[in-house]
């Protein structure tokens, strides 16, 4: 008998609470909202998303030696006095399309990635997940994510990981901050 007295009164305060709210005044001051599901909100964030990384140039190649290539950067990096930047992360990723995209076509940024710096693209994907390489690392991108970025000196030694979301803004990047970090790590004079 309790359930169903309890049972009654929520039904009755229900009934009485909508129509207490359908009978107040508007007098212009109430706001209406769209809602959208969460499910078609998240469906159209990702098919944005997906257009987006379509146009995104594809810097990262799974069926590359990264080993290899990381060697001869080395080489080269001893004898140009440079740093190697590794950005580490993949095709898949809108955040590491976002960042390249956004260091290629800000002309400081390109500028001064290209004086003080070899840069590489470290592929981790289903197709090449570069574990050896990776783990020459402390594999870095399972602790903080994707893009992350590894700093070489021009002798190869890691001197720096760092994780990307530091320079996030909005949906892109930071120019202050991403520039104070090429800055900090360029090789020293």
């Amino acid at each position: 008998m309790k359930k169903m007295t309890m049972l009654a009164f929520l039904g009755l305060s229900f009934f009485a609470f909508s129509q207490d709210v359908k009978n107040m005044p508007d007098n212009g001051k109430q706001k209406t909202a769209l809602i959208v599901p969460t499910e078609q909100t998240e469906l159209e964030a990702k098919k944005k998303a997906g257009e987006e990384k379509a146009k995104l140039p594809k810097p990262y190649n799974p069926k590359a030696d990264a080993q290899a290539d990381i060697n001869k950067l080395i080489v080269k990096a001893k004898k140009e006095g440079k740093n190697i930047m590794i950005q580490a992360g993949g095709n898949w990723c809108i955040w590491c399309l976002r960042f390249n995209n956004f260091v290629q076509t800000t002309p400081e940024l390109k500028e001064l990635v290209d004086k003080n710096f070899e840069y590489y693209h470290l592929n981790f994907s289903p197709d090449n997940k570069n574990e050896k390489v990776f783990a020459q690392y402390d594999n870095p991108g399972d602790k903080f994510g994707y893009p992350v970025f590894i700093v070489l000196d021009k002798n190869g030694k890691m001197i720096k990981i760092q994780q990307s979301d530091v320079f996030e803004d909005g949906k892109g990047y930071s120019l202050e901050k991403v520039k104070a970090f090429f800055n900090e790590w360029k090789p020293k004079a």
